[in-house]
Order: structure tokens, then C-alpha cells, then sequence
């Protein structure tokens, strides 16, 4: 799907084969495609935004930004088959992400999640406080919705009953989270950045506790390949890392030093925990883009309260990862450096898993 003119906030259906190109006219913060079917959910942004957003404090004041119906938020649902709006829903406050699929609409705003029946006009099912989001933290697969808790740091799960489960995934707050394709785990990551956490759904156990790193850093996005095998994250690092969901789930058994990154000390009692913690079984490098010097990278913090209207985090959407197939991933960032880039998941000549580029390209010139 491509949408001309300014789409800070990208998604990345699994599944979606489908190649359109529509010309709004305007700003487009967010967009995502109802399955491969002719509807769109689009939220206005940038300078000059489609549809009304409110501009958020902080926004600079030069005279390219334009406001417009400062009361009102939107989100528009495109039919692309009949080239209109096919229905609007209004709010009074910043939309930060919109999910969508044949059954649910789920519109996240910094405070709440507003879940309604994917009709015209739209029904609100459900209607949640949440922790601070201002990322737009949502998942969404097989009619079950993940986002954000009430509390820092838990995870909430709303599926087709209407049944709630609370996770409690950190102490800190979420900056990712991500559902498998059956939705049955679910992969956290908290504003830390150091660990990822899957966790067995319905039932909330934890099946496994990954090390990224010891520095912390800025989770971009997580995912899960087609299969639920490997889980893949992205940061602010500019690395991606691949971790084998199997070997989280049997770190409790005894290491192999041979297998593992910092060989016999991992057996070694009482050092620290960094030692044995199971890490990921591959990674590489992706491109971060030239940004501005001024521009910074995407925050960490759940406390950011500027940047571009109708855009999650205030800034373009870098790292996004999604998988084509089991062995191949694609990493989408947008920006003033907007590019794609297929990499490849693998075994090399040791019987090792490896992950490389296999090619990239700019998409806006």
C-alpha cells in the first residue's frame, strides 16, 4: 500500500499483498490496512494534516503549521473501491494509533482504548484507561487486542468474548509489544530497553526472559515471525536481533557453554545475571537514516510530550520490523531517509543462525 504525501506512521500487516496508491491531499500520521480488503483507517498529522488533529504542546510555531478544527480529532475510514470516506469517528483529544481488522476497530488515544464493532456506523464495544501511552502502544491478531494496562508496566488483553486478562510485564513502562499470528504469546519490552519478556496466552504464564543487551535502549518494535519460532526486535541501536523462542522457553535447563555468549562463565554461581541470561542466536545492523542532526532518535520515554501531531512517539516511525515468511524480514523506516530493507534469516556453514541484507531501497525520492 502506498499513501502519498507525509505517512510518519507506518504498519505492517503479515499478510497484505495488495498495491494501491492513493492521493489524499494532506498530512497522514497513521494508516492501516483493514486485512487486503479496500478500507483504510487513516489519522491526519504532519504540518499540514488531511483530517482534523489537534496540534500537540510543544509543536514548532513556524508558519508551516497548520491547525486545523483545533476541538476536533479524527479518524477516516477510506473505501478505496468507491474512493471516499465510508465513516468517521471524532474525538476530543490527539489519536495516537488506529488498529483495524474485519471485526474490530481500535483507536488508541494517551490515556484510553476505544474497541468498536468494524461497522457503518462504527459501536463501541469497549472503553479502557491505560498508563500514559503516547506511542500508540496496540496490538492486534486473531480478534485479540493487546495494549497497555491501567498500571505501569502491565499489558491488557481484550479478545473476541470480551474477556479481560491483565499481564504484569514490568515495573517500568512498556515502549513495545507485539502478538504472535495465532495470537497465543505475546512479547514485551519495557522503556529499559535490556529485556524482552514473552509471555503464554491466555494463560499469562512467562515462557521466556531474553537478554537484548546490558545498555538500555529504545525498543523500536517486535515481532514474531509467521511460525512463532523467532521472535525479532529492533532499537535505537540500529541493530536488529533474532532470538530462538525455544531456547528461552528451556533457559531453565542447564547452559551449554559452548553454545552460549560468555562460555563457561555462564555457569559460574553468583555472578551476575547478565552472565547467563540466554541472548539472541543472531543479529546485524540496520540503517537508523540521515535525520537531522537537531532530529535525535525516537525517545524512550513514556514522558514525551511533543513532536508531530497524529504521529505515535512524535517522530517518524524507524526500525519496524515485519516478516514475509519464516526466514525473511523486511525493517521499514520512514523520515526524512525513508527506506526499506530485506534481510534474511538463516544457518551458515558452522550450523550457526545467521542474519543478512539481502537488499534495500529508498521509496521516497
Amino acid at each position: 500500500m502506498k499513501i502519498a504525501r507525509g505517512v510518519c506512521c507506518l504498519t505492517f500487516p503479515y499478510r497484505s499483498n495488495l498495491t494501491t496508491n492513493i492521493e489524499v491531499g494532506g498530512g497522514i500520521g497513521c494508516a492501516e490496512m483493514v486485512g487486503t480488503t479496500n478500507y483504510i483507517a487513516l489519522v491526519g498529522g504532519g504540518k499540514q494534516p488531511k483530517f482534523p488533529q489537534n496540534k500537540v504542546q510543544g509543536c514548532p510555531e513556524d508558519s508551516g503549521w497548520v491547525q486545523i478544527n483545533a476541538n476536533i480529532c479524527e479518524v477516516q475510514v477510506w473505501n478505496d473501491a468507491t474512493q471516499s470516506v465510508a465513516f468517521a469517528i471524532e474525538f476530543k483529544t490527539p489519536v495516537q494509533r488506529v488498529r483495524v481488522s474485519k471485526e474490530f476497530l481500535v483507536v488508541v488515544l494517551l490515556n484510553s482504548v476505544g474497541i468498536y464493532k468494524m461497522k457503518a456506523p462504527p459501536v463501541k464495544i469497549a472503553d479502557y484507561e491505560t498508563a500514559n501511552n503516547p506511542f500508540g502502544l496496540c496490538a492486534m491478531e486473531n480478534n485479540i487486542v493487546a495494549f497497555p494496562g491501567k498500571n505501569v508496566g502491565q499489558v491488557k488483553l481484550f479478545d473476541g468474548n470480551k474477556n479481560v486478562t491483565i499481564i504484569p510485564a514490568h515495573t517500568t513502562p512498556l515502549r513495545a509489544l507485539a502478538l504472535s499470528r495465532k495470537g497465543d504469546m505475546v512479547a514485551t519490552a519495557s522503556e529499559k530497553g535490556t529485556i524482552i519478556r514473552v509471555w503464554a496466552y491466555p494463560s499469562t504464564t512467562k515462557l521466556a526472559e531474553f537478554r537484548r543487551g546490558i545498555d538500555e535502549a529504545a525498543i523500536f518494535s517486535l515481532a514474531f515471525s509467521p511460525n512463532g519460532l523467532m521472535l525479532a526486535v529492533s532499537s535505537d541501536k540500529s541493530t536488529i536481533h533474532i532470538f530462538d523462542i525455544a531456547a528461552g522457553v528451556n533457559a531453565t535447563a542447564e547452559p551449554d557453554p559452548k553454545a552460549h555468549k560468555y562460555g563457561f562463565l555462564s555457569k559460574v554461581p553468583l555472578l551476575p545475571r547478565q552472565f547467563s541470561d540466554t541472548y539472541s542466536s543472531a543479529s546485524t545492523r540496520f540503517e537508523m537514516g540521515d535525520e537531522p542532526i537537531n532530529w535525535g532518535p525516537q525517545s524512550k520515554s513514556l514522558t514525551l510530550n511533543a513532536g508531530i501531531p497524529g504521529v505515535p512517539g512524535g517522530r517518524p516511525t524507524k526500525g519496524l520490523l515485519g516478516w514475509l515468511n519464516d526466514q525473511t524480514l523486511l525493517v521499514v523506516g520512514a523520515g526524512q531517509d525513508a527506506r526499506w530493507e530485506k534481510f534474511i534469516v538463516g544457518i551458515d556453514s558452522a550450523g550457526g543462525q545467521v542474519v543478512y541484507r539481502e537488499g534495500w531501497q529508498r521509496y521516497l525520492e
